[in-house]
């Protein structure tokens, strides 16, 4: 008892240092993985010493945080924002990746010296973007719509090709040979996407068909029903041999685009949880990090290979899925840029090292050195970036942010009231009944439809009420209510 005890106060003390590193992180323009990673080098081997050196468990506990992390993407997109370019997320998410692997495999190999297998390795580890890192940063950039959903759809898609890529490259570093060989292995992969985004649309569409028709006896329910859902389609996924990050991902963002119930307090859930995984990934990763082992010679390889992957691989992949499209070439420019690594790059790295492959330990650490160099440099020159390339000035005269108000902060509480037996609130039209001047009726929600209600409004049994009233008179307003429900 006394070490769990221990953990927890360890745990919720590393929890906060790292909220207070987002916020920090926010104001400098730079992802919060960066200080989750430097938490757990400081908690880890050369810090307080804390030994953590299990890549199995790395990789596995890495995986659940990803579907975490993907549930909270996917419930938190919108469908109608990326739908127009959804094509080339696909295309970046795809043919960029294959891309990319193919040019940084080329150059690794005979340009950088490095063996075959590794240099494929370091392309494939690090051809997807993070979904996490690119719009942490994001959000405070106004670049155009067509920019931000190619690059969200990208982040969101990417992950399940390089998962199953460098698992199938490990496989083959470590002496598996695949039966059928290359043509064969790029058609499991293709057929195991295939199956997990259909898997996906299909168990979100059965999800949201649940959740809109059974209540629950809790709000609070609704939430973690949905995030449980998502993630059931992973293990689903898994248990047939399709890809479960496809499948989480489509699932999550079918669920999100569903109008369930409270879908903005499961937005808001599911974004939490995503942060909690991200600071439990990040900090383990730092303590699985050895920086004694980081020579200089792997910080001149993780630069060198950064410089060739991020001004040389990325924008040519890029121009080769856009160009189609006809976007301008400085949209293009910024897509190129705004390409950052994060969390999957360093969970897949530790793929090799579970599968104890030779020189595992070198790769992981030059993906460390490029994840932290490189993040560290564009992140910040991103508003500095779209400035240049005149992105943005976009449409500032008709731009508009809506985005839910918390009602805490504003000093207020939105209650609902049912009507659900005799009352004068039925007998009488609105009108006529004189409610507290700081009460205001502002939604009746009937059967399957719901208005604003006016003057001459007739409420009914079985309606439902939502009221928002200041705080300090959230009593006096509910002894109104009860009153009337006397009949």
């Amino acid at each position: 008892m006394d070490a769990i005890n221990l953990f927890m106060l360890v745990a919720a003390l590393v929890t906060l240092a790292a909220i207070g590193g987002i916020r920090v992180g926010v104001r400098l323009g730079l992802p919060a993985l960066l200080f989750f990673l430097f938490f757990g080098m400081i908690l880890g081997e050369a810090g307080f010493g804390l030994e953590f050196d299990d890549a199995t468990i790395a990789q596995g506990l890495g995986y659940a945080a990803l579907v975490l992390i993907l549930a909270e993407g996917g419930l938190t997109t919108k469908w109608r924002e990326i739908r127009p370019s959804i094509l080339l997320s696909v295309l970046l998410a795809t043919v960029g990746v294959v891309v990319t692997i193919g040019l940084m495999t080329v150059i690794g190999h005979y340009a950088l010296g490095l063996p075959i297998i590794l240099a494929l390795l370091f392309g494939a580890i690090n051809a997807g973007t993070d979904a996490a890192a690119v719009f942490s940063v994001l959000r405070g950039i106004p670049v155009p719509a067509r920019v931000r959903s190619v690059l969200e759809g990208e982040s969101g898609l990417n992950d399940a090709p390089t998962v199953l890529i460098v698992t199938a490259a490990t496989a083959v570093a470590v002496g598996t040979e695949p039966s059928g060989g290359i043509p064969v292995v790029a058609l499991m992969i293709a057929a195991q996407l295939v199956g997990g985004i259909v898997l996906g649309v299909a168990l979100g569409g059965v999800g949201v068909f649940v959740l809109r028709r059974f209540a629950l006896p809790a709000a609070g329910l609704y939430p973690l029903a949905a995030l449980a859902w998502a993630v059931m389609s992973y293990g689903v996924a898994t248990q047939i041999s399709v890809s479960g990050f496809a499948a989480v991902y489509m699932c999550a963002m079918v669920l999100g685009n569903g109008r369930l119930p409270h879908r903005q307090a499961t937005q808001s859930f599911a974004e939490g949880t995503g942060w909690i995984a991200q600071i439990g990934l990040f900090v383990m990763l730092g303590m699985l990090a050895s920086p004694g082992r980081i020579t200089w010679e792997i910080v001149m390889s993780g630069l060198v290979a950064g410089l060739f992957l991020t001004f040389l691989v990325r924008p040519f992949a890029v121009f080769l899925c856009a160009v189609w499209f006809k976007m301008p070439w400085r949209e293009q420019a910024f897509l190129s840029w705004a390409g950052l690594r994060g969390a999957v790059p360093i969970i897949l790295a530790t793929i090799p090292m579970a599968a104890e492959m030779e020189d595992a330990d070198m790769l992981f650490d030059v993906v460390l050195v490029f994840v932290v160099a490189y993040t560290a440099i564009q992140a910040p020159s991103l508003p500095f970036v779209a400035r240049l390339l005149g992105l943005t000035d976009v449409a500032p005269s008709t731009a508009v942010q809506i985005e839910p108000a918390p009602m805490d902060e504003q000093r207020a509480d939105l209650i609902k009231i049912t009507l659900s037996g005799p009352s004068l609130l039925t007998q009488l039209p609105l009108r006529d009944i004189q409610f507290p001047e700081h009460s205001q009726i502002s939604l009746v929600m009937r059967k399957d439809e719901s208005f604003v209600p006016s003057g001459q409004t007739h409420l009914q049994n079985e309606d439902q009420l939502l009221v928002v009233i200041p705080a300090e008179h959230e009593e006096q307003v509910r002894e109104f209510f009860h009153r009337l429900s006397g009949g």
